[in-house]
């Protein structure tokens, strides 16, 4: 299992400009991480791991926002029952880290990683930091950058 550290020296070693924050208490929901960084629960980004068919794709949103199955499902040409959010073990061993925890980046293999376009309105956002009481305050930018994440919108349509 990957911790933290593992995280940051991905960081460093991509120049990826950000900074590891550890809390005194874990952050298990979107409100209390944005409470315990001062900050808005659209600014906290979830990274939430999907299994299409046998290809795994991180699906990353502002943490207040539901992902709409049927749009990933649209981009490969599914239905969207082929569409599955991936269990705990799975998430683990794709990206390495505990359910909860997962960040944007820094998993043992590149993820195909969708963005939703909300997440690029911020300056800042805090995302996954390896651990349960840790969060990574970066520009989405980066987060596009290192990934080369598609830009697709995910939100329930009306």
């Amino acid at each position: 299992m990957l911790t933290p550290n593992d995280l940051l020296r991905f960081m460093e070693r991509h120049g990826i400009e950000g900074e590891l924050i550890t809390l005194d208490e874990p952050t298990p929901t979107v409100e209390t991480a944005a409470r315990a960084v001062g900050t808005s629960p659209d600014q906290i980004v979830k990274s939430v791991l999907f299994a299409v068919n046998d290809e795994r794709v991180l699906a990353i949103t502002c943490g207040t926002q539901l992902i709409e199955s049927r749009s990933i499902a649209a981009l490969y040409g599914v239905g969207r029952k082929r569409v599955r959010l991936a269990n705990a073990e799975i998430v683990l061993e794709t990206t390495g880290y505990p359910v909860g925890t997962v960040p944007p980046f820094g998993h043992p293999q590149p993820i195909r990683t969708l963005i939703a376009p909300q997440v690029l309105e911020h300056r800042e956002v805090y995302a996954g930091g390896g651990a349960h009481n840790t969060l990574v305050r970066l520009d989405p930018q980066a987060i596009l950058t290192i990934t080369q994440a598609q830009i697709v919108e995910m939100r329930p349509q009306p």
